[in-house]
C-alpha cells in the first residue's frame, strides 16, 4: 500500500536535483556514469556477450546501464554524497533554501548527527504516523479531526525550526569556549551561561514534544474508535493541545538567536 507521503518525497528529490548548478549536475552525471555498480553491469554484459556471442545482450546491457545512471542522478542520497565530497563545486546549500521549499524531514537531515537529531527524526516519524492514522480513519473521524492535520504539520515545522536554532546556539557555545581564558572579558561568561540555558531549554522542549506526540497519537487512535459527542469533545481537546504545542515551539524558536559579539 502506498503511503500518502511517498509522492511528496519523490517530488522533493526531483526539485532538490533541479536546484543544483549546471556544474554540480554535470558532476553528479559523471559520478553516476562511473558508479562501480553501474560499471559492473557493463562488465557483466560484455563478458556474457564474449562467451555467448548473443547480439541482444549488448542493447539490453546498455538499456540497463542507462536506467541505473538515470536513477542514480535522481537519488537524493547519492547526489548528497557526490557533492559533499567535492568542495570546489558550486551548490545551493541548505541555508540558501527557504524552510517552505523543503519538507521538515529533509530539513531534519541537515542537522548534525547526534541525540537531538535522533529525537527530532523520531518525533517526525510519530507525527507522520499520526497523520496517517487520521487519513486512514472513516469519513466521520476525518471530519472530526480535520483541523488536526495542518496543526500537526505546524508542529513538525516548528520543531525543526527549534532544532536548527538549537544547533546555532551550540555552535556559539563552542566558539566562546574555544577562546583562551584570558580573552573572556566581562560579559562573555554571562553570554555563555545564557546560551547554555537556551541549549538545555531547547533539548528539554524537543524531548517533551516527542513524548507529547506519542501521547497524542494514542489519543487519535482512541478517537478513531469512539463516536458521537465523546469523539467530538476529545477532538476539540486535542486541537487545543496542538495549538499550545505550536505556540510553545514558535515562541521558543523566536528566542533561539545567539547574542551578538560583545563590543570591542
Amino acid at each position: 500500500m502506498r503511503t500518502p507521503d511517498r509522492p511528496d518525497r519523490t517530488e522533493e528529490q526531483s526539485s532538490s536535483t533541479q536546484r543544483l548548478s549546471p556544474e554540480a549536475r554535470q558532476q553528479v552525471r559523471r559520478a553516476a556514469f562511473l558508479r562501480p555498480i553501474n560499471l559492473l553491469v557493463v562488465a557483466i554484459g560484455g563478458v556474457f556477450f564474449a562467451l555467448t556471442l548473443t547480439w541482444w545482450s549488448i542493447p539490453l546491457t546498455l538499456v540497463i546501464y542507462a536506467v541505473l545512471v538515470f536513477l542514480a542522478t535522481r537519488d537524493a542520497l547519492f547526489v548528497d554524497s557526490v557533492l559533499e565530497g567535492g568542495e570546489s563545486l558550486p551548490r545551493m546549500r541548505p541555508e540558501a533554501l527557504k524552510p517552505s521549499d523543503v519538507s521538515p524531514e529533509r530539513r531534519a537531515r541537515w542537522l548534525p548527527r547526534g541525540e537531538a537529531r535522533q529525537k527530532v527524526e523520531a518525533a517526525l516519524e510519530v507525527q507522520r504516523r499520526t497523520k496517517l492514522t487520521i487519513q486512514e480513519s472513516c469519513d466521520v473521524v476525518q471530519a472530526v479531526l480535520d483541523d488536526a492535520v495542518p496543526k500537526l504539520d505546524g508542529v513538525a515545522e516548528h520543531l525543526v525550526d527549534v532544532a536548527h536554532g538549537r544547533e546555532k546556539v551550540a555552535d556559539a557555545i563552542q566558539d566562546l569556549k574555544a577562546r583562551p581564558g584570558a580573552q573572556l572579558r566581562e560579559g562573555l561568561d554571562t553570554d555563555l551561561a545564557e546560551l547554555e540555558n537556551k541549549l538545555h531549554t531547547a533539548d528539554a522542549e524537543i524531548s517533551s514534544t516527542f513524548e507529547k506526540l506519542l501521547i497524542l497519537r494514542a489519543r487519535v487512535v482512541r478517537i478513531s474508535v469512539e463516536s458521537g459527542g465523546a469523539a467530538q469533545e476529545a477532538a476539540a481537546k486535542l486541537n487545543v493541545d496542538l495549538d499550545e504545542m505550536n505556540l510553545r515551539l514558535d515562541a521558543l524558536h523566536s528566542t533561539m538567536s545567539p547574542p551578538g559579539p560583545p563590543d570591542r
